[in-house]
């Protein structure tokens, strides 16, 4: 079933059900079109106890917008809003969500906006990298693609890492040599080198919208969504000076890719050692799948997810980071699936055995296709959003989930 009929079959069918879980899930705040809509990336929990998010688009400039938002009592406030003058100097459309530095400041990226030019100057702005103070005063560290043929990059969609040299690692999703997309360090002052630019057998446009993990080794590991030995996307590793290694390369078995195919979200290292990841696609159900792999590229399918079906009481088509809870399990989201076709919370050992703990309902005031991952905040809590839903206008939700009354 390709993509398009699995979203037309979501969008038609009509969700009666209540999920057993759904108890545990409360909505905190639901997104009208000024705030801003289609959350994307995880939230961060700043250190000041908020959490701070980005919207891909918005009214009335449609550049997307940063927010925040007091977990306990919901109040959200719009920090800062994107495309706010002529040609979007300050960046538009944030894909990616934030990382708050040691310099207490936010730092990101937007998918437009900026100065560069892409598509040899046919499409004006091709994203920037920001920093952001707690108060929302943006400034525009890097114009990506204001390099010749974009050899600096374009379109970054992945969210930065402060790495132990307090530098900031990130990937654009097109632009480079190869225009396959880059890997790129970045200071804090706005001095930007690419380390690598991916020429297709080594990846392919790295779509993540969550950041490289800098592993135990000082080494970054990450994906790409395409490319590779069978162009189904790719793990690597990069070092700090640039020397990039492909660890695995997806859709290796069979015509439906067994293992997965289109990794569009980042890695985590579990305390295990060993690093975990979803694919959007492919799996055995081509659901998509949870995989493991080593630093050495020893590759497992932990979780192949159902194709969308009204059997797929585990959810379809991941887009989610996972997330390592204090309790050791791994937490995440499906877009699809569940008991009412709207998307899942599910909770799976690092060894495979995964656990459905919430199915969405559209019809519940809840929202429904949380794109984004998890983030478990200091009170113990699970927060999260959702892409469409909740009680004004369909534009999407902020919700907080807790886990221990389906133990």
């Amino acid at each position: 079933m390709n993509r398009l009929v699995k979203w037309a079959w979501i969008a038609w069918c009509a969700t009666t059900a209540i999920s057993t879980a759904a108890q545990q899930l409360t909505t905190l705040a639901t997104f009208i079109y000024r705030d801003g809509t289609y959350p994307e990336a995880a939230m961060t929990q700043g250190s000041d106890g908020n959490l701070y998010g980005t919207l891909t688009s918005s009214r009335p400039y449609g550049g997307g917008t940063i927010f925040k938002i007091n977990p306990t009592t919901g109040e959200l406030t719009v920090l800062h809003r994107f495309c706010t003058k002529p040609n979007c100097p300050d960046g538009a459309e944030p894909y990616a969500g934030l990382v708050e530095a040691s310099d207490g400041n936010f730092y990101g990226t937007t998918f437009a906006g900026g100065s560069g030019h892409c598509n040899n100057g046919v499409i004006p702005g091709c994203g920037t990298v920001f920093r952001m103070t707690p108060q929302g005063k943006l400034t525009t560290l890097y114009s990506i693609c204001t390099l010749q043929d974009c050899l600096d990059g374009a379109q970054p969609i992945g969210a930065l890492v402060q790495a132990e040299d307090g530098k900031f690692y990130g990937t654009t999703s097109s632009g480079g040599e190869h225009n396959r997309g880059t890997v790129f360090v970045i200071t804090a002052q706005g001095m930007l080198k690419t380390l690598h630019s991916f020429n297709g057998p080594d990846g392919d446009s790295p779509a993540a919208r969550d950041a490289l993990v800098q592993s135990t080794d000082r080494n970054f590991y990450g994906t790409t969504a395409a490319g590779g030995t069978y162009n189904g996307g790719t793990v690597f590793r990069i070092t700090s000076r640039g020397k990039l290694t492909t660890l695995y390369s997806f859709c290796a078995f069979g015509p439906y890719c067994a293992d997965g195919l289109d990794p569009i979200t980042g890695l985590i290292q579990a305390s295990n050692g060993s690093f975990y990841g979803v694919t959007g696609d492919g799996g055995l159900h081509r659901g998509g799948t949870i995989f493991k792999i080593s630093r050495s590229g020893k590759f497992n399918t932990v979780h192949s997810f159902c194709e969308v079906t009204p059997n797929c009481q585990d959810g379809s088509l991941p887009r989610g980071r996972l997330t390592q809870a204090i309790d050791g399990y791994l937490y995440g989201t499906t877009t699809n699936g569940g008991a009412n076709g709207g998307g899942t919370i599910f909770r799976i050992t690092p060894g495979g055995r995964l656990t459905t703990l919430h199915s969405f309902c559209g019809l519940c005031g809840e929202g429904t296709f949380p794109w984004s991952g998890l983030v478990q905040a200091s009170d113990g809590l699970f927060y999260g959003t959702t892409a469409v839903g909740g009680t004004s206008y369909s534009v999407g939700t902020v919700f907080t989930f807790s886990a221990r009354s389906g133990d």
